[in-house]
């Protein structure tokens, strides 16, 4: 954990400036929104927090990989001064139009708003490890964009197609994942066949940050990677069959299924379908200013003891950033290896172009994103 003199953490600040510098310098413009006052329905789980680290030592002995992560993020406590530190910061760094980002303070959950700004068209998606992001709507949603470099962890973008209006939808889970260390790369499309109604009811079913779930449901969806296939779980298949919570709970076995004592199912779905976000008449237009040099010294070195030298490059690669014209592709982020074992492709003669040419889609495509 980095500490400056008098023993305040500023791991924070250096994580948001370097993986900030990361997005910029691949052409990704990061809008940052910070949640705001929690639903009331949330300070339960934010009152389970507090015996995370109880949770965690149970976990490391254990010896089990995934609840080690999972309650580990759960012990992190981010304060306001944190946060106050992330967003003095992102505005000192604040650079033109074309290659920047701005903050934003959400009215409640940050995953709701983020939905919402993607809903409007003012962003291309919404990155965060909370799958409720889909939940609350959001078209696009990727996941690990932020991770470290050093994890080499996949970055997996989750498309919801729009196909009906309003809140009724058919759900085309398009997951595209990307490889940072080699050419790899594959496209997995679920089409879940539900309304946008009862994929909420099926996200409150596989547990959410509103309410329990029904003990001996779990998620709805699972990846078998070693043969490829996917495994649908109780919550998917309890949906596809009564369509909607209620019928559910009038024909489930409460034997085998433990239903909560008050489930406030109702209110968490309410969450879901009328957040608290600004409307399209609030929402700021998002505009990008030159980063302030001497205030980013200021702030960063004089009041946090971080090394001149590094501050002073980190600078040049914000501003060299402002020269590129246009958002990158989300391949951009990352600079894979080629396959060597792959045979070189032919060009193209002009006569390939006509006679004998083929109108057939190449599967696959590196991740790329489908064109509407």
């Amino acid at each position: 954990m980095l500490t400056n003199e008098a023993g305040e953490v500023t791991s924070h600040l250096q994580g948001m400036f370097n993986r900030t510098i990361r997005l910029l310098e691949a052409g990704i413009k990061p809008v940052y929104v910070f949640d705001g006052k929690p639903p009331e329905l949330k300070r339960q789980e934010i009152a389970k927090r507090a015996d995370a680290t109880a949770d965690l030592t149970g976990a490391i002995e254990a010896g089990n990989k995934e609840d080690i992560e999972k309650c580990s993020k759960r012990t992190v406590k981010v304060t306001k001064q944190h946060n106050d530190d992330c967003k003095r910061l992102l505005r000192l760094m604040g650079v033109p139009v074309a290659d920047a980002f701005v903050y934003i303070q959400a009215t409640s959950e940050a995953e709701a708003q983020c939905a919402a700004l993607c809903q409007a068209g003012k962003v291309y998606g919404v990155a965060s490890e909370d799958m409720d992001s889909l939940t609350f709507g959001a078209p696009k949603f990727l996941r690990h964009l932020m991770d470290p470099s050093s994890r080499k962890i996949p970055v997996m973008e989750f498309e919801v197609a729009k196909v009906y209006p309003r809140l009724s939808y058919t759900l085309h889970l398009k997951v595209n994942v990307i490889i940072s260390d080699f050419v790899i790369s594959f496209q997995l499309l679920e089409d879940l066949q539900l309304t946008m109604d009862q994929f909420i009811d099926l996200c409150i079913l596989s547990g959410c940050d509103y309410c329990d779930s029904i003990r001996g449901i779990f998620l709805f969806y699972h990846l078998d990677r070693s043969l490829g296939t996917n495994t649908h779980f109780p919550a998917l298949k309890l949906i596809r069959q009564h369509g909607s919570i209620e019928t559910i709970l009038e024909n489930i076995n409460k034997d085998r299924y433990q239903i909560p004592e008050e489930w406030p199912y109702n209110e968490a779905r309410k969450l879901f379908k009328e957040p608290d976000v600004l409307t399209d008449e609030e929402q700021l237009d998002i505009k990008w200013i030159s980063p302030d040099e001497d205030g980013i010294v200021q702030f960063l070195v004089n009041e946090n003891g971080f090394n001149i030298d590094r501050v002073t490059k980190a600078v040049e690669k914000i501003k060299s950033a402002k020269n590129k014209s246009s958002q990158g592709r989300l391949e951009s982020f990352f600079k894979p290896v080629a396959n060597s074992s792959m045979p070189a492709k032919r060009k193209q003669t002009p006569e390939s172009n006509t006679k004998g040419a083929t109108n057939k889609k190449t599967k696959g495509g590196g991740g790329g994103r489908k064109k509407k």
